[in-house]
């Protein structure tokens, strides 16, 4: 049975607010857990109108107390900006918090603007070179086994846990994947950023593959957008929305989901019309039985057991109802 779950980035629809969207991204959560999904993780982004998910490990303190089994979990953790230390203790203490549902999703993407990159690193520049070396850090932090001759080999990222975080390197090339591979960690491939060669990329992480104590195996997932009502018809009018804000995000505009009419309506210009089309490639649309048959493809594509589905859509009912009927058909 294929496992399904969620990455949320909390999007703010437009005439809405940033409040609103964190109470929809919660109640999603309580419902997904109740219709079967195994993992909602909730992504980091700075400086956008749009995505209210600017700190992860808030929202997975918050989602975890709200929920009691499905795994919570950052989708993910942008380590470059950050202290592997520090990232290490708050989920030592998430883990502590919420034994056995704890999950830790680390990319190394900006997250946002330039200027907020420079923010967040306090004017310092940033550098993705040492991303491996802080990979290795934070799973020796987590693992409280640095290597000998580490100048940080006598600190302990405390509290303690009893049990490791599930860690993934999320990414949407090539590179991600190859710290993956080398550092013995589970991988999540974002086809919703990236649909070229993912596939590739992973066949390539699972041969380079060097097996962890606590990952003896590969893992790979993948994640995609994905819009789904009772009607293809339906399906299609709530994804313009998806479309649109797509499109708007690719010029640089940090813009909330449009309303649904407002995007039904719109006249592309000629570009925009070929973005549209590219973009397909990162969307599933459809029913439930074609959406069923669509993910079924792209996980027997991927090789994997487990395919995370994002919607950011501007009517938060037809998202609750789209993840609703994917559930039940993947139960039927």
């Amino acid at each position: 049975m294929l496992r399904l779950s969620i990455l949320e980035q909390a999007p703010v629809s437009e005439e809405s607010a940033p409040e609103e969207a964190l109470r929809n991204t919660t109640r999603l959560a309580v419902e997904a857990e109740k219709w079967g999904y195994h993992r909602i993780w909730f992504a980091e982004h700075h400086g956008s109108e749009a995505l209210a998910s600017s700190s992860p490990e808030v929202m997975v303190a918050h989602v975890a107390a709200k929920t009691s089994r499905i795994h919570v979990g950052s989708g993910g953790v942008l380590l470059p900006h950050y202290s592997p230390f520090k990232v290490a203790e708050n989920f030592h203490l998430l883990e502590n918090l919420y034994p056995g549902r704890i999950d830790l999703g680390i990319g190394r993407a900006p997250g946002g603007m330039p200027g907020a990159t420079r923010a967040l690193n306090d004017g310092m520049r940033w550098d993705l070179k040492d991303y491996p070396r802080k990979v290795r850090d934070l799973i020796g932090y987590l693992t409280d086994h640095l290597p000998d001759g580490h100048p940080f080999q006598s600190v302990h990222a405390t509290p303690l846990a009893r049990r490791l975080p599930d860690i993934y390197l999320l990414g949407s090339s090539d590179g991600s994947a190859r710290v993956a591979a080398e550092t013995g960690t589970p991988f999540m491939f974002a086809h919703f950023i990236n649909p070229n060669g993912g596939a590739e990329v992973v066949r390539a992480y699972r041969s380079a593959y060097q097996p962890s104590e606590a990952f003896p195996e590969p893992k790979a997932s993948v994640c995609i957008f994905v819009v789904c009502a009772e009607t293809d018809q339906e399906a299609d009018r709530q994804a313009s929305t998806l479309r649109y804000w797509m499109v708007k995000a690719s010029q640089g505009c940090s813009v909330p989901i449009p309303e649904t009419s407002k995007a039904v309506h719109y006249h592309p210009a000629a570009w925009e019309r070929d973005q549209i089309k590219e973009n397909e490639a990162r969307i599933i649309v459809g029913n439930p039985q074609k959406v069923r048959i669509e993910l079924e493809k792209l996980a027997s594509m991927y090789q994997t057991d487990e395919v995370m589905l994002i919607t950011n859509i501007f009517d938060f009912q037809a998202k609750l109802r789209s993840f609703e009927l994917i559930a039940r058909a993947f139960r039927t």
